[in-house]
């Protein structure tokens, strides 16, 4: 199947778009687009992979779905577009990031600086229907992304995985401990982070230390 993707992912996972869940899952994605109001807009399903290239990847956020609110969602996990008020978990990752850097909360709460970067922002799922949480777990985009986190643990050294919460620590598992480093904390939703374990964790200045160690360049937060 011919995948709209950036070049170096679409090498690495050639194999698995050729595969009968991949065309089951399309076909889905594309009904859906056409039926109802689906996020992100469908040219920035792989938004995530296109600003930050497979060679490039240093870093692996993973997030769950897509914002499924108007105008949120736009390819990249926790970012939103600019202008639009920061979503509860996105102003909890500036304020850990203000926290451990002294570095201001930005204006705008699109990522789309740090994918460039390297660091790859990666929902599990990649679609969602409007005001639909959920709506589109369970249709193969876990399997494929699944695939995404192990080839990126399997043909990469010295990658660090942050995994904020019960469900992208689950993906620990797909990640191999001895080429990597693995952070994990509570999610900062707010629910989750004011009862501890997301403020305070250090994981921006922990990534920073392990790529400069690996002679890697750290990330501008």
């Amino acid at each position: 199947m011919n995948v709209r993707i950036s070049e170096g992912w679409g090498r690495m996972l050639r194999e698995e778009f050729d595969k009968d869940y991949f065309t089951s899952l399309t076909d889905f994605v594309r009904t859906e687009y056409k039926t109802y109001r689906v996020y992100p807009p469908a040219a920035k399903i792989f938004s995530a992979f296109d600003t930050c290239p497979f060679e490039n990847t240093k870093v692996v956020i993973i997030g769950q779905d897509p914002y499924h609110g108007y105008g949120q969602a736009h390819g990249l996990c926790f970012s939103v577009n600019d202008g639009v008020p920061f979503p509860p978990s996105l102003r909890n990752i500036f304020i850990e990031i203000q926290n451990e850097t002294g570095k201001p909360i930005p204006p705008s709460g699109c990522l789309d600086r740090w994918a460039r970067q390297g660091v790859l922002l990666l929902n599990a799922t990649l679609t969602v229907r409007e005001a639909s949480p959920g709506s589109h777990q369970g249709k193969g985009w876990e399997r494929f992304t699944d695939s995404v986190i192990e080839t990126v643990s399997r043909k990469k050294n010295n990658v660090v995985f942050m995994l904020w919460g019960a469900y992208a620590r689950s993906k620990a598992r797909l990640i191999d401990p001895t080429r990597h480093l693995i952070l994990e904390a509570n999610h900062p939703s707010p629910l989750s982070a004011n009862r501890g374990g997301w403020f305070g964790c250090g994981h921006f200045m922990k990534a920073n230390q392990y790529l400069q160690s690996k002679g890697l360049p750290m990330i501008e937060w």
